[in-house]
């Protein structure tokens, strides 16, 4: 009788044991395939958003040869602001100027529509909220293509600017994922998205222009390309993306998301997460304030390097527009296999550690490439640099997903992304302007001493994980 009972008890844990495998499994597989799929519509969306980045000069250099209306009376007040600032009297310097101003519009409509856009979809879910997003890039795109004046162009502009919040969607569809690994992951491979997305579009984006037949505008293709993305897009949303965020997840009102419409469009509000921390305990919240604040210093500070990176090498190395292209490309390939390789594969609970270590390394990084004499120490700078862009953000985003309840998670990504809008929408102009008033060395030495602060933040987190 004994014998017997053991063995029922040795089949019903070799059952229980069968049994657990196949959920395992499948918890994987889906994760995966989530991954796979936000990775290539991530993508497709970052390839059509990137080919107007190296036209942006051109683009603007058209509309001021065909003496546009409105783009003459902005112009007059960006001159007015080089002349304030010192920026050198040549024309292509202003034209880049403007360029930057525009940039941070984009910057600060993502600052306004990511929060919201993340908050809507914890009560409507991920999918829904994404495909409309991408039918806003849509028009964007396609206003674009038909613009014949600056205002169209404009105006393109800043409704692509109100719909980009799939990026912050993105990141909570990862988030919504119950492995730490599996997020871990999920989110070194949006960072190798990006990268790629970076490297391939531009250069794409520039042959199109090449390519342009007589009589065309020059930008209509790559407008055209950038349309057929967002649609291929769209189309690879609605048939493969699955809804992460079940119905019995969701907040249970769309109000109960916002919290507030301060609490997600203030700036303050916003550094505290006051609409998702009122439910956490004190040791989080202030930690979620920390690493809240870390990333957007970080960003301030790369988003200025990245600005004035082109300048730099301008004046000190005489880079032509292709020699740029090439050192973006250097730089968006050293991160995709950074992030691939080495992001990827970090533990989770490590990422804090790792984003100490690579903000330590963005010092040097800026120094190098500030005081560089030739293309051996630019060249061991932008490695560095590369080494840590291709870390902090995916890490960042990593232990950033882990706080707020399974039904806040768009809700804390949004308000990230956001502050790394404002940070974007600030650090160039702020860069641009010490960078003419004091010279190169003098703008990327103060950006490098100011890493001091993430890194001081980062050392209060471990201290208090310490005590905890």
């Amino acid at each position: 009788m004994s014998q017997h009972s053991n063995q029922e008890d040795k089949m019903s844990l070799g059952a229980s044991k069968e049994n657990r495998r196949p959920v395992k499994e499948p918890l994987e597989k889906s994760s995966t395939r989530v991954i796979t799929i936000v990775f290539i519509a991530l993508l497709i969306d970052l390839l059509g958003f990137t080919l107007i980045l190296p036209l942006f000069p051109s683009i603007l250099d058209h509309y001021s040869k065909n003496d546009d209306g409105f783009y003459m009376t902005l112009q007059h007040g960006v001159d007015w602001f080089a002349e304030v600032i010192g920026m050198p009297a040549e024309r292509k310097y202003n034209s880049v100027l403007f360029g930057g101003l525009i940039g941070s519009i984009f910057s600060i409509l993502q600052f306004f529509a990511s929060p919201l856009t993340g908050a809507t979809s914890d009560y409507f879910g991920r999918r829904p909220i994404m495909l409309l997003t991408v039918i806003g890039l849509i028009a964007s795109y396609s206003l674009w293509a038909i613009s014949r004046s600056f205002e169209i162009f404009l105006f393109s502009r800043i409704v692509g600017g109100i719909s980009k919040g799939n990026v912050s969607l993105s990141t909570a569809i990862i988030a919504d994922l119950q492995c730490p690994k599996a997020r871990s992951k999920g989110m070194a491979m949006i960072g190798v998205a990006f990268s790629l997305g970076f490297t391939i579009g531009p250069m794409l984006g520039a042959y199109l222009a090449m390519e342009t037949d007589k009589g065309d505008i020059f930008y209509l293709r790559s407008a055209i390309f950038a349309v057929m993305f967002a649609v291929t897009d769209l189309v690879f949303i609605m048939f493969l993306l699955p809804e992460t965020l079940p119905k019995e997840k969701r907040v249970s009102s769309v109000m109960s998301g916002f919290q507030s419409a301060a609490g997600l469009l203030s700036p303050w509000a916003l550094f505290q997460f006051s609409a998702v921390s009122q439910r956490m305990d004190p040791p989080s919240k202030e930690t979620l304030k920390i690493l809240g604040l870390v990333y957007f210093l970080y960003l301030f500070l790369f988003s200025g390097l990245e600005y004035t990176l082109s300048f730099l090498v301008h004046q000190h190395f005489q880079f032509s527009s292709m020699e740029q292209g090439k050192m973006f490309f250097f730089i968006g390939i050293t991160m995709a296999v950074i992030q691939g390789g080495y992001t990827r594969q970090i533990k989770p609970g490590n990422e804090v550690k790792t984003v100490k270590r690579a903000i330590m390394l963005s010092v040097p990084a800026f120094l190098l490439i500030g005081w560089s004499t030739n293309l051996i120490i630019l060249s061991a700078g932008l490695l560095f640099y590369s080494f840590a862009a291709a870390v902090v953000v995916p890490c960042m985003s990593t232990v950033v997903s882990g706080y707020g309840s399974v039904s806040q998670k768009g809700t804390v990504m949004g308000i990230l992304r956001s502050l790394g809008a404002l940070a974007r929408a600030f650090g160039p102009i702020m860069s641009a302007t010490v960078y003419w008033l004091a010279g190169a060395e003098v703008c990327f030495t103060l950006c490098a001493s100011l890493f001091l602060l993430p890194l001081i933040l980062l050392g209060c987190i471990q201290e208090q994980t310490k005590e905890e």
